[in-house]
């Protein structure tokens, strides 16, 4: 006899997705990153950031259920100065280094391909999330960073007027100050 699951509810699949993505983070920095769940919005147009350029990490999904779309979109904005902390703590900038480079809005190859493997880590952590979630059934690979200027919506490939859960949270890396994100994902759940 097949062992029946319950799918998690949208929350819950946030909450355990930003968990994740947050510890794996942390350990690859080696400091504390937190991803605090603070609310979700079923939407029919993509979010933009505000106040302030984001780096959008974009997600791609596979979904291997019958009769889900096979292939969707998502991705998680987070503010340049928090993207950037996290590739230099994954280079192994020393702390007081890392201050001075949030501050930075040129970025060189070195600090950009770092932003590349934290995207790398975020999309790991979100398909292992998922892959136990769904039995396998559904997975995520990262696919690419965009700088976003504030107010302005991430490419994706995606159909306008199609559902996407738009997550808002705060998150926080080491000792710096806390700063709102976006997770931006098709309706999984």
């Amino acid at each position: 006899m097949a062992v029946v699951r319950a799918l998690p509810s949208r929350e819950e699949l946030a909450q355990t997705l930003l968990r994740r993505v947050g510890e794996d983070l942390g350990q690859i920095c080696d400091q504390e990153v937190a991803l605090r769940f603070l609310g979700l919005e079923e939407r029919h147009e993509r979010a933009a950031g505000r106040d302030r350029v984001h780096i959008s990490f974009r997600l791609r999904f596979r979904d291997e259920r019958p009769g889900a779309p096979k292939e969707s979109w998502g991705t998680l904005l987070l503010p340049l100065a928090e993207a950037v902390a996290l590739a230099c703590y994954l280079l192994m900038v020393p702390d007081e280094a890392v201050a001075a480079h949030r501050k930075t809005v040129t970025l060189d190859e070195t600090t950009k391909d770092a932003i590349m493997e934290v995207g790398n880590f975020i999309g790991g952590g979100i398909d292992a999330c998922l892959r136990g979630l769904f039995d396998g059934a559904v997975t995520a690979r990262f696919g690419g960073c965009q700088g976003v200027r504030a107010g302005v919506r991430p490419a994706l490939h995606y159909r306008e007027g199609d559902t996407l859960l738009t997550i808002s949270g705060e998150g926080r890396v080491a000792e710096f100050p806390a700063f709102p994100f976006l997770l931006l994902l098709p309706p999984l759940a």
